[in-house]
This record gives structure tokens, C-alpha cells and sequence, in this order.
């Protein structure tokens, strides 16, 4: 059952739960960050409208700066904007920004330790038609590496709000990574979050067999094949790992002393991603049996998102079908 503790949307099973881009959230976050926080500004790369910045460009045009198709400028002035006590926001497509500006990102950002927020917008294969050069499936990877940094993926759009609202009363380097498409709402405007903590969305009754940790979109994919399982008598817990970095270490080991048996979720390359950060978390205290649903070293096309989610395996069929691969189950 879903977890009352984190009040969350009890519509989210329905066929019409309501959905809402991730993208939105961020941006009606910022517009309420900056109203509490005057040393936010933002910053954008000729894509103002679809990253969702131009709310914030409508309420506060004097703290709002168009670069223009300039990325490695992006961060660039970004940086210099935090050393003269400014907190920036920049964003663009995730494929483009941390993608094509990823050193200007490491050098002047994370290297001088310059408090920024790199929002990656379209990041995964919600770009859908846009086809694989746009679809950015490896920016968590690029990301989490670099010294500094924090990187969060929401799974919706309250979510995203609630992130920037975070980011903006304790200012530091993130990366906040956006899908593009209209996502199913799974939080309400009352659900906890906090920066570097883990929830767990889904319990079964009984001990459960399997922990299914997801980031970002797909996560209410695995709710939905937790609920399935529950049908073929298998007991799914679902974990909602919302910051990658730093990742809620004492969350990963109680699922995995639970449990013994792990499937990770993500929209992404399954080298460097979520399930990467488990492994490595992992293996040094509880080393657990895991299959990683995501892109499977491969370059995206186009499609329609949800063709493209089938496509590449990490739908509700294929996280169940996962489940029962660590499981050693038929």
C-alpha cells in the first residue's frame, strides 16, 4: 500500500490521474524562490519558455539574463554571478547543458566551488520525436562524478517545486534534471522532501521479497509493477530516490538487509546512473543481488516517449519482468 506517512496522491493507479511536466514544477519553484530569496537570478540559453524560466523572466526581468545558444557562456556567467554573491539558476536542454558545456561546469563551477543550479531540462527520451541527439541519457553519469555537486531528479512536478524551494534556503552546486512530457502526479503539496533523503512510496504487507528503487518519471512505473506483483503474490517495497547525490546511504542498506534483492529504475544509461550509485553504495557494506532497468548502452531514437520507455525496456512489463530475474522466479 501506498506509504500515509508521505500523503501521497492516492489517485496515482488511475487511469485518470492527473499529469503534469516535471518542467512546470521547476519553474513555478523558482518564481516563489526568488520571491523569498533575492539573490536568485536565472539564466537561460534561447530556450526560456521550454525549460519553463520565462515565469521567472514575467515576475522579476531585471534578475533574468538570455544568453542566448552560447552553453559554455551559460555556466560561465553563471559562475562569475555566484562569485558576486548571486545565486544562479541556468538552464537548458539536459543534452546541451551539462552535455555541451560540461568542463565550463567542472572548472568554473564545482572546481571554484561557486554555488549554481545547472537545470537540465528534456533530459531521457521524453524529447521523444526530437530522436537520439537531443535525448540526454547519460547527463546523471556526467554529473555525479564531478566534486561538489548534488544532483537531484524529481519524480513530478510538486516535486521539482519543492526541490528549488530547498535549493534556494540552502544555496550550493546542483544539478536538477527535468523530463519534458506531462508526468503522473505522485506527491501532493503535502509530502515531505528533503535534500539527500530517500523515500520509501510502497509497502506490501508482509516482509517484502524486493526493493524497486527509481528516480525521476519512471518512478511511478514502478509503483504500478509493485501493485502488479502483489497480485502474483510477490511483495514489492518501492523506494523513491529523489537526490543521487549524496545519495541516502542508510535507506539503501536497511532495503538491502530488508530485502536481499534489489531492482533500480531510471531513465538513463545504466552505467553511472542510479543503479550505479547503489552498486557502489552498496558493495561496500551489503553486497545485493540487482538487476538496473534503463538505457542499455545504447543511443536513443525517435519515437513517442512512451514507445521509446517500451522500446528500451524500462516500462512497468519490464521492471516487473526484472523483479522476477533477481528473484530467480519463471
Amino acid at each position: 500500500m501506498l506509504n500515509p506517512d508521505l500523503k501521497l496522491n492516492t489517485n496515482v493507479f488511475a487511469d485518470d490521474v492527473e499529469q503534469i511536466p516535471i518542467r512546470k514544477g521547476f519553474g513555478e519553484g523558482l518564481v516563489q524562490a526568488g520571491e523569498s530569496n533575492k539573490n536568485i537570478v536565472a539564466l537561460s540559453a534561447d530556450l526560456t519558455e521550454s525549460t519553463q524560466m520565462h515565469l521567472f523572466k514575467q515576475k522579476f526581468p531585471e534578475r533574468f539574463v538570455e544568453i542566448g545558444v552560447a552553453e559554455q557562456n551559460l555556466a560561465a556567467v553563471s559562475s562569475g554571478l555566484s562569485a558576486m554573491g548571486k545565486y544562479p539558476f541556468f538552464s537548458s536542454y539536459a543534452m546541451f547543458s551539462p552535455g555541451r558545456n560540461w568542463e565550463q561546469i567542472r572548472t568554473t563551477i564545482c572546481y571554484n566551488d561557486r554555488p549554481a543550479v545547472i537545470v537540465g531540462s528534456h533530459a531521457g527520451v521524453s524529447v521523444g520525436p526530437d530522436g537520439g541527439t537531443h535525448q540526454a541519457i547519460e547527463d546523471i553519469a556526467l554529473t555525479r562524478v564531478l566534486p561538489n555537486m548534488t544532483v537531484i531528479s524529481p519524480c513530478d512536478a510538486i516535486q521539482a517545486k519543492k526541490a528549488v524551494l530547498a535549493l534556494s534556503a540552502n544555496p550550493r552546486i546542483a544539478y536538477l534534471r527535468l523530463a519534458r512530457e506531462k508526468t503522473p502526479v505522485v506527491t501532493t503539496e503535502d509530502t515531505p522532501f528533503e535534500i539527500g533523503k530517500g523515500q520509501i512510496l510502497y509497502r506490501p504487507d508482509g516482509l517484502a521479497h524486493v526493493a524497486i528503487i527509481a528516480t525521476g518519471g519512471l518512478v511511478v512505473h514502478a509503483l504500478r509493477a509493485a501493485k502488479d506483483l502483489d497480485k502474483k503474490g510477490i511483495r514489492a517495497v518501492v523506494a523513491n530516490i529523489h537526490t543521487i547525490k549524496p545519495i541516502d546511504i542508510d535507506l539503501l542498506i536497511q532495503l538491502a538487509k530488508e530485502t536481499k534483492a534489489i531492482v533500480s529504475v531510471e531513465e538513463h544509461q545504466v552505467a553511472g546512473g542510479l543503479g550505479s550509485a547503489i552498486a557502489e553504495t552498496l558493495a561496500k557494506t551489503n553486497p545485493t543481488p540487482m538487476e538496473f532497468i534503463g538505457i542499455q548502452d545504447r543511443f536513443g531514437q525517435s519515437g513517442t516517449p512512451q514507445e521509446l520507455i517500451e522500446k528500451y525496456g524500462m516500462g512497468t512489463d519490464a521492471i516487473i519482468t526484472a523483479v522476477l530475474k533477481v528473484l530467480d522466479r519463471k
